[in-house]
């Protein structure tokens, strides 16, 4: 009797342990199928405006075109720290692996601070140009550029927002599920947007109009 009352209690206590962990057929958890999923969508909408931007590139005056505004060095700079905060990110998700929350509250804080400069980076970029007379409605090339670059900003800034908060809830404890897979999540999504700023830095800087 005292036998199956320990064996009931260990089956209670396994049920509730991985009763918060759900798989699909696929063998991915359902958190992480629906972050593909949404990684999936935002393929498709860079994927027009990417596509949107190579239609309209040439549209613009003669003294209104890329050859007249960009800063090679100051965005090649800035997309630097960006793309190593990509390396960051993987610290962050190695230390939560390793249950070490100290280290993934502090990658995740150096990540966050690395896509505030880019940010940063970004609004200046947008200023300058501004000022020297490429405005959002200037040509079809530059509510173009403007639209895709904007957008790609507002997705690091959701990132950044992202990372402190998940920082905030390792503080207090309050990660619902498993820690290294909402970090892992996280660490998703932050990869996405450097990928996309990849391609979107090698169209939109290095290959001319």
């Amino acid at each position: 009797m005292a036998d199956t009352a320990v064996h009931d209690a260990v089956d209670e206590h396994d049920d509730h342990g991985h009763g918060d962990v759900h798989h699909t057929s696929t063998g991915l958890s359902n958190n992480k199928l629906a972050m593909w999923l949404f990684l999936g969508s935002e393929c498709l909408l860079f994927g027009g405006l990417i596509s949107t931007y190579m239609l309209y590139r040439g549209r613009h005056s003669a003294n209104g075109g890329p050859d007249q505004f960009w800063d090679i060095p100051f965005t090649s700079a800035s997309s630097f720290v960006l793309l190593m905060s990509s390396l960051t990110m993987v610290l962050a998700v190695t230390a939560a692996k390793r249950k070490d929350d100290r280290n993934t509250n502090l990658w995740l804080t150096v990540t966050a601070i690395l896509g505030s400069l880019f940010v940063a980076g970004q609004v200046y970029e947008f200023t300058t140009f501004y000022r020297e007379g490429l405005g959002y409605t200037t040509s079809l090339f530059s509510s173009s550029f403007y639209t895709l670059t904007g957008f790609h900003g507002v997705h690091v800034s959701v990132g950044v927002i992202m990372l402190l908060a998940t920082v905030g809830m390792i503080l207090k404890n309050r990660i619902p599920g498993d820690k290294a897979e909402v970090v892992e999540l996280v660490g998703l999504y932050w990869h996405f947007v450097d990928i996309v700023w990849i391609l979107i830095f090698t169209l939109v800087y290095l290959i001319p109009a």
